[in-house]
């Protein structure tokens, strides 16, 4: 494989809380500037109590960096691996500068984030030219191109869907991360998640499956993308079999393990309904392989157009809740 013309790799996520003393000024930066009422700020709080105040998301983004840097190793692609969080340390200012002390010129970024939306595209964009701008002489960064129709993601959330069945028979429930219709309408996120949903679905020779939404975070007065899963599982019948799929995500943070393996799971049960949860692809081989060739593709470092994914016209940009 040839060399790159870049000389690091920027891993770019949302961050997370590590001890419960970081659980309000982390929840703080999130929603800073939006308008989410403080008592759903002290509910999500909760959520991250129950586990101790520390969100995985950065052990997982670790872990990532980890898979990443044998893989690249493995294939002669020496890069260095450097990494950045919006919300929480290590911040994304802080890393270009040690960037910078390092003598990095041009990076690529990979962010943890699969499917175009304003927060899940554009306003990554924009974190990355605020971090520039607050240091002397900041590295380029060029954003890999979104990767939600790649086929080593397909096979790798199949891979997953097929550990958690384990030859067993269900109908299998995708979910992703509500969003505000807003937001929606100024992006292809719906489109691209039905696209994996339908793909992955025809790895698996499946033709039960239906995408649904999760851990909306605005207020009631404003309409989110729907059928939320809890009132998906409350339709079901008493003894359905269902496997639970988290698409839209990169690993299985805060949103999968308290929204899905906790409240989902508790209502499934009360429901009477037989529910699996299916991994994210998370540090899965063919993840990281298709990682490295996103590198390694010229096409893959083609900059996002200018009008991609524009913020919803609104009185307020609402900030999903993650990690």
């Amino acid at each position: 494989m040839a060399e790159p013309a870049f000389d690091a790799l920027l891993v770019l996520s949302f961050g997370g809380p590590e001890k419960p003393d970081d659980v309000i000024p982390f929840l703080e930066n999130v929603l800073r500037g939006r308008n989410v009422p403080r008592e759903r700020m002290l509910a999500v709080a909760e959520h991250y109590y129950h586990f101790g105040g520390k969100s995985p998301i950065n052990d997982q983004a670790r872990a990532l960096i980890a898979g990443l840097r044998e893989e690249l190793d493995a294939h002669g692609l020496r890069l260095p691996i450097y990494w950045g969080n919006r919300n929480w340390h290590p911040f994304l200012a802080d890393t270009l500068r040690e960037m910078k002390t390092d003598g990095v010129r041009r990076a690529l970024a990979f962010v943890t984030s699969i499917f175009s939306s304003y927060s899940g595209c554009r306003q990554y964009l924009e974190d990355i030219e605020r971090a520039r701008s607050q240091v002397d002489g900041a590295p380029e960064i060029r954003k890999l191109r979104s990767f939600y129709n790649h086929p080593l993601f397909i096979e790798a959330q199949a891979d997953r869907v097929r550990d958690a069945l384990s030859g067993r028979q269900a109908s299998i429930i995708y979910t992703a991360h509500s969003v505000p219709l807003a937001m929606a309408e100024t992006s292809d996120y719906q489109k691209q998640l039905q696209e994996s949903c339908r793909l992955v679905s025809e790895r698996l020779g499946s033709s039960e499956w239906r995408l649904v939404y999760q851990s909306r975070s605005g207020p009631p007065s404003q309409p989110w993308l729907q059928p939320d899963i809890g009132d998906v599982l409350r339709g079901l019948d008493r003894g359905a079999d269902v496997v639970v799929v988290p698409i839209g995500f990169v690993s299985d943070h805060m949103e999968v393990i308290y929204d899905l393996d906790i409240e989902a799971q508790a209502l499934a049960r009360e429901r009477g309904v037989n529910m699996l949860r299916a991994g994210t692809v998370g540090v899965h081989p063919k993840f990281l392989r298709m990682i490295r060739e996103l590198i390694g593709d010229p096409r893959s470092h083609a900059a996002c157009p200018a009008d991609c994914c524009p913020a919803p016209v609104r009185r307020a940009t609402p900030q999903v809740i993650a990690g």
